[in-house]
């Protein structure tokens, strides 16, 4: 008997499992095209956000920094004033008494005001969609030998030769690379010995006693932030790759970047430095 009550359980489970398959089937029949038009239109909303994503970023980027502000440019001026004093490795330049910068994730062009009369400038940048607004602005500075966006990413240089530069800038790139010791394995390559790469990025809170509520937020809105920013990751801690890379020396100091809005304090935690071939 109780194999009996066992048998008709399991008939009745099979009976129950086939009419639950039966009605999925009948719903997915009864609701096809409905279904090809919501996924036809997530795959549509997908293709616009991120098809066109470069290029509105390109004009965020370009409303933020089209306007000076003056604290933060004071942090650049302190950062980059050694560059005046470096001697180029190449005969050539040296005779001019001009060096040769090459700029990985140039943006729209910010850091200009900083270089040395003189400088022959080479930039890279992921993003075309940032030409337009380099071009106006390294017309403001003839002084500047500046050539048009490599468009190519930091970890793909295979177009500037090797010990071929004298300094690497980057400021808030780090942030969005995928591979940051490819980045850096690069920028060792096309230094010249002795070559100095100068680097600004914002980085993961540091002081967690004072500032803990901060590093939560950093971690809880590091997607979102992400998504709007073409890959900017707010809880990213460089200087432990900077610092194993394999450059002679690494001076490098955290602080608190003045930022233009509330809305950057999540940026505000920075790291500054000068790493030596």
């Amino acid at each position: 008997m109780e194999e009996n009550e066992g048998n008709n359980m399991a008939e009745g489970s099979r009976d129950s499992q086939a009419d639950g398959e039966k009605m999925m089937k009948s719903w997915f029949s009864d609701n096809l095209i409905s279904i090809i038009i919501v996924l036809a239109l997530f795959w549509l909303i997908k293709k616009i956000v991120f098809g066109t994503q470069r290029r509105w970023f390109s004009y965020v980027m370009h409303l933020c920094t089209k306007d000076e502000f003056v604290q933060l440019e004071e942090v650049k001026k302190d950062h980059f004033a050694s560059l005046s004093t470096i001697v180029s490795q190449d005969p050539q330049l040296r005779k001019q008494k001009v060096i040769k910068i090459l700029e990985i994730g140039v943006g729209t062009g910010v850091n200009f005001p900083h270089y040395p009369d003189g400088s022959h400038l080479v930039v890279v940048d992921p993003n075309p969609h940032f030409q337009s607004y380099f071009d106006a602005n390294r017309k403001k500075f003839p002084n500047i030998h500046s050539e048009g966006i490599i468009v190519t990413t930091g970890d793909k240089m295979e177009m500037i030769s090797d010990n071929s530069v004298d300094v690497v800038v980057m400021t808030l790139v780090l942030c969005s690379v995928d591979n940051i010791d490819e980045v850096l394995r690069e920028i060792l390559r096309v230094l010249a010995p002795g070559g100095k790469y100068y680097f600004m990025e914002h980085i993961a809170e540091f002081d967690l006693k004072k500032h803990w509520l901060r590093r939560k937020l950093q971690d809880a809105f590091s997607w979102l932030w992400s998504f709007i920013f073409d890959g900017c990751r707010l809880n990213c801690d460089v200087l432990p790759n900077i610092q194993r890379a394999g450059f002679s020396s690494v001076d490098a100091q955290k602080y608190y970047a003045p930022v233009p809005s509330v809305i950057f304090d999540l940026e505000r935690p920075n790291l500054k430095g000068i790493a030596v071939k």
